[in-house]
């Protein structure tokens, strides 16, 4: 009720015309007429002399028209920001990943991103933890593999491989196993997992294994590898540039697991804003070349 007449009563106050308020508001003369006389009469006072040749404002009137020219000035630039926010990005942006795919992956690129848009700022959270986004405010999570179902939109972003390695010196040294349990023979660089997974006669098969060394990190993995102290699993981003370079060598392709998806997930219940659909559209483009 509160805002009922007050465009026709700004609209003619301006134009001192019916005729042409209407014109302005793409609504009949009448129709003005009915919400201005129903304004004055919820307003208990009179706003406008009308006479037959001009129309123009009261003292009341023109006090009234003040105030609400300011809110309609207010609620204007409420959309004009609200509309800025669709299109240009900018705000805050919370965002949780695993912690070695982030590191390597994900912040590089979130590095570049806020350079194209200066505007935007960025809080991560790195965990290997599956956290509840809704309840604990953030606008992404980036994850890695199967999903759960659950309330959260997904979509794509790139994939990983990975890949079983060892460097030439080791190979020389040891030979290089052709079937999984001829890695019971050989030094297996592990994990946090005590096993390793493959594909076996079409099956996914975990085969635990054991070794000289033990990590938590990929990157001390890796470096282990390259140095001939053993075999290891890892993703292709630990792998793939000592691999193309020849460092390290692929062993038992045959029995690859396939690739695992990176996601992008957002609640279903937040609308896409402008800055959240760049960052998705940002990684997926960046991740896949």
């Amino acid at each position: 009720m509160l805002w009922e007449g007050i465009s026709e009563f700004v609209s003619v106050a301006e134009k001192n015309s019916f005729t042409q308020a209407s014109q302005q508001l793409g609504i009949s003369t009448a129709q003005v007429s009915r919400q201005i006389t129903a304004l004055e009469k919820r307003l208990n006072t009179k706003l406008f002399y009308r006479t037959t040749r001009k129309v123009s404002l009261t003292e009341e009137g023109q006090i009234f028209y003040q105030h609400c020219r300011g809110v309609l000035d207010g609620l204007e630039a409420a959309e004009r920001a609200i509309t800025n926010l669709q299109t240009k990005p900018q705000g805050t942006i919370k965002l949780t990943a695993p912690v070695t795919y982030g590191e390597q992956q994900i912040l590089p690129l979130i590095n570049n991103f806020i350079q194209l848009y200066p505007e935007v700022e960025v809080t991560a959270f790195l965990t290997n933890q599956k956290m509840d986004l809704v309840e604990n405010g953030f606008d992404l999570a980036i994850r890695i593999g199967n999903l759960a179902d659950s309330t959260l939109i997904a979509k794509k972003l790139s994939q990983r491989s990975n890949y079983v390695c060892a460097a030439p010196s080791y190979i020389k040294k040891h030979g290089m196993p052709h079937s999984l349990s001829e890695l019971e023979q050989h030094s297996c660089l592990m994990g946090s997992n005590d096993y390793w997974r493959f594909i076996d006669s079409g099956k996914e098969r975990n085969i635990r294994l054991s070794g000289r060394l033990r990590y938590n990190s990929g990157i001390a993995l890796a470096d282990a590898a390259l140095k001939g102290l053993g075999i290891v699993q890892l993703p292709n981003y630990y792998l793939q540039p000592h691999i193309d370079s020849g460092q390290l060598i692929t062993l038992l392709d045959n029995y690859k697991i396939p690739n695992e998806t990176i996601w992008a997930l957002y609640p279903h219940n937040r609308q896409l804003s402008a800055k959240i659909r760049l960052l998705i559209d940002y990684l997926a483009k960046e991740l896949t070349e």
